[in-house]
């Protein structure tokens, strides 16, 4: 399982990855929104975790971004706005899930675990590990940066 991880608290980002590492999920960093939607619309990950107060370019607008351009990848927002209308306009924008700050590391994992048991959510034509990709429907082989 691969996710990528946008945080803009490079200690937290550290912190939840190691955690998530030790679970056995693979976890890729941006630590602003810029680099954040380069990677999230690339497509490779099973789940996109999105703080919503990033630089350069808001989680909200990853997410937007995301869906205008047809990436399904579930996502779960993060923030320390826990107000009901905050939640309600992610999960409208597109958002499969809402987390609010301080969260325990054990209930994120949970949570992604529960986003990729749907149908649909895992593509198991595709094998992924560090940059490559096999796609197995096709057989070809895809290297991102």
């Amino acid at each position: 399982m691969r996710v990528l991880y946008v945080e803009d608290e490079e200690f937290l980002a550290d912190a939840v990855k190691h955690n998530l590492e030790k679970q056995g999920i693979t976890v890729d960093l941006a630590y602003d929104g810029e680099d954040g939607l380069e990677k999230a619309v690339k497509n490779i990950y099973d789940c996109v975790v999105l703080d919503i107060m990033v630089p350069k370019m808001s989680g909200t607008d990853i997410l937007i971004r995301m869906r205008e351009k047809k990436v399904q990848t579930p996502v779960i927002m993060l923030s320390a706005l826990c107000e009901v209308e905050s939640k309600i306009h992610h999960l409208d924008k597109g958002a499969d899930d809402y987390l609010a700050k301080p969260f325990k590391t054990a209930e994120l994992v949970a949570r992604i675990r529960a986003l990729l048991r749907r149908p649909g959510a895992i593509d198991d034509t595709k094998i992924t590990y560090s940059n490559l990709v096999l796609d197995k429907s096709n057989m070809t082989l895809i290297v991102s940066s």
